[in-house]
């Protein structure tokens, strides 16, 4: 059966997703991420194309992306090919990476574009990686706020204001308002039930009762608490089923 052609964008802008097979985690440490962002910052210089917005997380990367001389899907597999191949020698594995085809959508209006650049940037604080957006290191909304980076930031801006520092105020308060916004993502699976996040706690943990991980020490707490998020616990569940402050569990 012959692939769905994608639908062609008038201004040229996507919203991109890549996502990993089956969940797993991709990037597993931050050479990955940092190897990652070299290669867009490689490819950007090659294929001329700009970058409005990234968020690399555990098992997916959304990316807006703004073509110009190549086509979407010639960049996106410049950019697929380098990395995976990188990946692939690093970690002495063969095959692909990524699942299927890259996802996208077309971005043709200021007022979605605003909205898709708010949704990647807010999507580690909604995962309960961290409590502000400003503290996550691999998006592109410290490329905004401290005009650095590889992110093209002329662009948001500009719609925000003429006056630089009041387009940065205007940016910060736009990503603060509540929203319930909607856009291209991996759809999530039924969350655990307590019942089956307790018997994941007391089978990785080797306790009887999920109270007890409070008593751990520090470092084999933490530890313990990153690979029970990987196995699909929430941070709230976490919390109310170990009694371990939410702070402590996002820092894990």
């Amino acid at each position: 059966m012959s692939r769905e052609a994608r639908k062609k964008g008038e201004s040229g802008i996507y919203h991109i997703l890549l996502r990993s097979h089956n969940r797993e985690k991709i990037f597993k440490d931050d050479e990955d991420i940092e190897k990652f962002l070299q290669t867009l910052k490689k490819y950007k210089e090659i294929s001329k194309y700009k970058i409005y917005g990234y968020c690399i997380m555990g098992d997916r990367v959304h990316l807006i992306l703004h073509e110009q001389a190549e086509s979407m899907d010639l960049i996106m597999r410049r950019i697929g090919a380098s990395y995976v191949y990188w990946y692939n020698f690093k970690y002495k594995r063969y095959g692909q990476l990524f699942y299927d085809r890259y996802k996208s959508e077309a971005v043709e209006t200021l007022k979605y574009f605003l909205t898709v650049l708010r949704y990647i940037h807010n999507s580690p604080k909604k995962a309960g990686l961290v409590e502000n957006i400003s503290e996550y290191k691999w998006s592109s909304y410290n490329d905004y706020i401290n005009n650095e980076g590889i992110t093209d930031t002329d662009f948001a801006l500009m719609i925000m204001g003429d006056d630089y520092q009041r387009a940065v105020e205007e940016f910060v308060r736009f990503h603060d308002i509540p929203n319930e916004d909607k856009c291209l993502d991996i759809v999530d699976k039924i969350r655990l039930t307590d019942e089956e996040a307790k018997e994941i706690i007391r089978k990785e943990c080797k306790i009887k009762d999920t109270m007890e991980l409070k008593a751990f020490d520090k470092e084999k707490r933490k530890a313990l608490i990153k690979k029970l998020k990987n196995k699909g616990i929430s941070t709230r569940q976490l919390e109310r089923l170990t009694g371990i402050n939410r702070l402590f569990i996002l820092k894990a």
